[in-house]
């Protein structure tokens, strides 16, 4: 019997210093201060214009013969008589200083310029040759940055055609099965202005928000749900702590049969 009691006593020392007890209270790293860190990345994203961005820009007047020379990008020439922007052969493309060549006017600074400054500046400077321009300045590529959990976080380029929540979180390879689908954080900086929204993708009306449609430099944070929390408040040597008392125990009960006989 004393047998059984001091072997007894010697496996719950072993595993009582084996295993570590993980603090209940420790959460995933970067889940603690998930607004933070997704309003820091928006605020470090430039509204300004950078380089390499592309730029669609079209030029209108009630005359369309008129402001046809500021619009040579597009299609054989062919302008529409209405005001919609046609389909743009190519675009007008921000070199590595900074600058864009545009018709008739020659090269353009975009340095430390919003794409309304831009627009400002072309219709200022459009003006000197035609009667009341109208200027239209797009972005050909949103920059989104997605991050938490999503299968390829990162910065991405999308088409201005396809600048939707839904596409954006396509290009990061969907939602990864640990991703919190009725709670996505949507941070928008504009001009310096935090704005955040949470958006649920389980409910259809989301589509209905202002948030759906992206704008540039949006950051979109894919929280954890409770499964990843509860794995990350596992201690990773379990399994390990595990084997060991299976081990320990077997011993036991061969010392323990030995003694026995």
């Amino acid at each position: 019997m004393k047998v059984k009691i001091i072997v007894l006593l010697v496996i719950w020392l072993t595993l009582l210093t084996s295993c570590k007890t993980v603090d209940k209270t420790s959460k995933i790293n970067y889940m603690q201060n998930v607004e933070q860190i997704a309003t820091d990345v928006a605020l470090q994203t430039p509204s300004t214009i950078q380089k390499g961005d592309r730029l669609i820009i079209f030029v209108t007047a009630q005359n369309m013969e008129v402001v046809r020379p500021f619009n040579q990008n597009y299609y054989n020439n062919q302008l529409p008589t209405s005001v919609s922007t046609p389909n743009a052969e190519k675009v007008y493309l921000v070199d590595s200083e900074g600058y864009l060549s545009f018709p008739v006017i020659g090269n353009i600074s975009t340095s430390g310029k919003t794409l309304e400054d831009l627009k400002s500046e072309l219709h200022n400077r459009v003006s000197a040759y035609v009667k009341n321009p109208t200027i239209t300045v797009t972005l050909a590529n949103f920059k989104v940055t997605i991050l938490g959990e999503v299968n390829r976080p990162g910065q991405y380029s999308i088409p201005e055609a396809q600048t939707t929540l839904l596409n954006a979180i396509g290009l990061a390879g969907d939602l990864s099965i640990y991703g919190k689908r009725d709670n996505i954080l949507l941070v928008r900086n504009e001009n310096g202005n935090i704005t955040k929204e949470r958006i649920n993708l389980m409910d259809s009306e989301f589509i209905n928000s202002p948030f759906f449609t992206l704008k540039q430099g949006d950051v979109i944070y894919v929280s954890s749900n409770e499964t990843k929390e509860k794995i990350s408040r596992q201690d990773p040597n379990t399994g390990i702590y595990i084997a060991i008392a299976g081990t320990i125990i077997g011993l036991a009960g061969i010392f323990i049969t030995i003694f026995k006989k």
